[in-house]
């Protein structure tokens, strides 16, 4: 089982001709509401990527905002384990989306924030942890040392953007990042190679847009190329790659592979609008396989 911890969050999304500059009101073109939070949106992932059963440890307030998250991650395959929190709201997220499948987002953590240890389950069924930075670091951290306790092999995506302590890293098996999280925490800018050995966990991997991507596992380095689509909205495209790429590795597949698969799910969900509605299924990430263009 892939056990995500993590965030559950309300996304209000407005679409417009571009983002907002500083002081600047754009007319948008439309508003709609999606369910998301990286969490959330990675676990939706995994479970439409077939490979293994997947459950979500999530912490909700009691407002109208939980129970659509609620219903899209049950309907996507994910179990549950939702911790109520009185008198904080559901997570949100206001997000544009510019005309050029760009966006700007926003998150109020509300109820994420209240994710404890204490409120880890057991992880006795458990092949994989998945966690990102949209919950306390603190927690983040608690939860992969008892992974790790527990022989589970514990991942990070490392979103959004900020320097991790030496502790949360030698804990590891995988790390995922773009380009801006990996010059955080190496502190290198202008080297993705050289950041990627900068970084002292087993296998790191660099997200490039639609570039691609490329990883580094031990000492070898391996470089996949992204596909070309005609993007709407790249929300949730970064959160579809970690949830497909942990779902492939879960089944024992190789590296380059795994990481092809990826990049095709997140290529395929720019081409949708909305978080985990953009979300694609194993079998359309196939036939897509079968025709996309490089």
């Amino acid at each position: 089982m892939i056990l995500v911890a993590g965030s559950a969050n309300l996304d209000f999304v407005i679409r417009a001709p571009h983002i907002p500059a500083p002081g600047e009101t754009v007319l948008g073109h439309t508003f709609k509401t999606y369910p998301g939070g990286k969490g959330a949106n990675q676990a939706v992932a995994c479970a439409r990527a077939g490979a293994a059963e997947t459950s979500m440890l999530l912490a909700l307030g009691s407002d109208p905002f939980a129970a659509p998250i609620e219903e899209s991650l049950r309907g996507a395959g994910v179990g549950l384990q939702v911790v109520r929190v009185a008198g904080q709201p559901t997570g949100a997220a206001f997000i544009c989306v510019s005309d050029r499948a760009e966006n700007a987002i926003t998150v109020a953590p509300g109820a994420n924030h209240a994710l404890e240890l204490k409120h880890l389950p057991a992880l006795d069924d458990c092949s994989h942890l998945l966690l990102q930075l949209e919950i306390p670091l603190d927690t983040v951290t608690a939860y992969a040392a008892a992974a790790r306790a527990a022989g589970v092999q514990v991942v990070l995506n490392a979103a959004p953007a900020q320097a991790l302590p030496r502790e949360l890293l030698s804990l590891l098996d995988v790390l995922i990042v773009n380009e801006g999280e990996l010059a955080a925490i190496s502190g290198i800018a202008d080297s993705i190679e050289r950041g990627l050995r900068a970084v002292d966990v087993p296998c790191v991997v660099a997200t490039l847009g639609e570039r691609g991507c490329c990883a580094r596992r031990g000492t070898q380095f391996m470089t996949e190329p992204g596909f070309t689509v005609a993007a709407v909205d790249t929300t949730a495209a970064g959160d579809t790659f970690c949830g497909v790429l942990i779902a492939a590795i879960s089944r024992a597949e190789h590296l380059g592979p795994a990481l092809r698969t990826a990049n095709a799910a997140a290529a395929l969900a720019c081409t949708r609008p909305g978080a985990q509605s953009s979300i694609p299924s194993a079998a359309e990430v196939q036939a897509f396989l079968l025709t996309a263009a490089r």
